[in-house]
This record gives structure tokens, sequence and C-alpha cells, in this order.
């Protein structure tokens, strides 16, 4: 893969739903949470911004599946540092729910350090440990996955979103790691498959019916049916006429509500029951 030497439209482009209050939400940067031979790999947290002084809010982590050296030469820079990131935390933070972006080298071993690190740090981060979700999306998702499936060491994690995202290779197609290997991403869930996930975690899965990558529908529709065939806690959208990525390319009051869809989702299982 070559550097990327153009600009990619995507890096700036936002999420195409707002909030309210977006502007103050507050951003507390660069927390070390985890020091490699590199340097300091670091998070930012995104507070609400009727936040009170010492109160814990419920954290949403945006799991990432590209190392920053990767996702730069692909999209010009960390995911963090995406519009769509940053305004996907900005929505969070305005919805009552902290959100967590960071940097990473190795995805799978970074988000576990994330997620350990925001368990570890909770009063000093004003997180409710007990309360934690995450949020994926495209390439994204296999990580999400796996840190799902570590919840003997990380404790039951309340809920996930899973939007337009490759999942799980089942029955033994090989359509994940060969996208691994076309797109870049991280794939640690060679060899599993739903069993391997925790029973009771509800999961939102984002279908875009219009997305053209290869094998990506195909691959969520094998993993909608595992779960709807072990009764799973699943929620699922199919934007009929969405794209790829399109809570950031399509301006549509059709991608609008899937994005209000998510947040209530969110609020729900880790808002609605204190």
């Amino acid at each position: 893969m070559s550097p990327n030497t153009e600009p990619n439209p995507l890096v700036t482009k936002r999420v195409v739903y707002s909030l309210p209050q977006l502007e103050e939400v507050r951003i507390d940067r660069d927390h070390a949470y985890r020091t490699t031979d590199k340097g300091a790999l670091t998070l930012d947290v995104y507070y609400p911004p009727n936040a009170l002084a010492g109160a814990r809010a419920p954290a949403v982590v945006f799991v990432t599946g590209y190392s920053d050296p990767v996702a730069r030469q692909i999209f010009g820079c960390a995911l963090k540092d995406m519009g769509s990131y940053v305004s996907w935390a900005q929505l969070t933070a305005a919805s009552e729910m902290v959100a967590i972006t960071y940097t990473n080298q190795d995805p799978a071993a970074d988000a576990l350090a994330v997620v350990r690190y925001v368990r570890d740090n909770a009063a000093a981060l004003s997180v409710d440990e007990t309360r934690l979700g995450l949020w994926s999306c495209s390439g994204n998702v296999p990580v999400a996955l796996s840190v799902l499936m570590q919840e003997a060491v990380l404790q039951r994690l309340r809920c996930a979103v899973l939007a337009y995202g490759y999942t799980l290779d089942q029955d033994g197609t090989g359509a994940i790691a060969e996208a691994a290997r076309r797109f870049g991403f991280a794939n640690p869930c060679a060899r599993k498959s739903v069993d391997d996930l925790p029973r009771e975690t509800p999961l939102f899965v984002a279908r875009a019916g219009r997305d053209q990558t290869p094998g990506l529908n195909e691959a969520i529709d094998r993993f909608i049916t595992e779960c709807l065939a072990r009764n799973r806690p699943l929620t699922l959208v199919n934007h009929a006429e969405g794209p790829h990525a399109f809570d950031v390319v399509d301006d549509s009051p059709a991608s609008r509500e899937v994005i209000q869809q998510i947040l209530e989702f969110l609020r729900f299982n880790l808002l609605g029951s204190r």
C-alpha cells in the first residue's frame, strides 16, 4: 500500500445529524493509556455539556480496527481525528454519555487496553465502569467483536453498536479474512463464531442495503441469522437505500433516523437502567 498523497474526502466529513449543545461538549485530550517503545498511546474523553463535577456517566468506546499508521496511509489521519469520529463522539456526549476515542498501534490489543484503562481509572475519568458500551463500523467491527468475546477478562459490557461492518467468517467462507487482507483492517476473530460472543449483551446492527463493499452484506446477513437462531438480544435496522458509511455520505431523512435510533439504543442500554 503506497502512502496517501491526496486528502481523503472522508477525513473532514461529519455525521449527517446534529444535536443542540454539540459545541458545548468538553474534550479532555491525551490521557496515556499505554506506553510502547514508540511512545505513549492516548485517548480523548468527550464529556456531556451539563456533566456535574464528580458525577460518573456511562461511556461509549469507539473501537478502531485500523492501526494509526495504516489509517494515515488510507485516510491521511488517525481514525479518531476524522470528522466522523469527532462528530459521533460529540453526538454521544450531547446525549448524556461520555465518548472515548483513542490512538493505536495494535488494534486488537489496544482496544482491550483502552477498556481496561477506562475501568481501572473510572473515578478519575468520571465514568461509571459498570455502564460501558462499544461503537464500531465498517472494517472496525471485527475488533469490537473480539473485545466482546473477552467478557471473562473485561466483565460484561452493556451493549455494542455494529454499523455497516464486516463481522465473522462463518461456515468456512473466508470472506472476512480476504477483506481484511484487501482493506488492511485487523481480523482478530478468525475461527470464531457467534457462540464465542456473550449471550446477554444487546447488539445493534445497522445494515446499508445499497452497500457495494465486497462480501460485507452477505457477512452481516449470516451473522444476523446465527444470532437469531440462538435467540440473542439483537436490534437490526436495514437502511434499504443506504450506501456504505451512510451516516457521513448520505444526508437523507432515512440516514438521520438510523443515527437517532443508534443514539437511543445506547441511551436505553446505558442510561435507561441505572
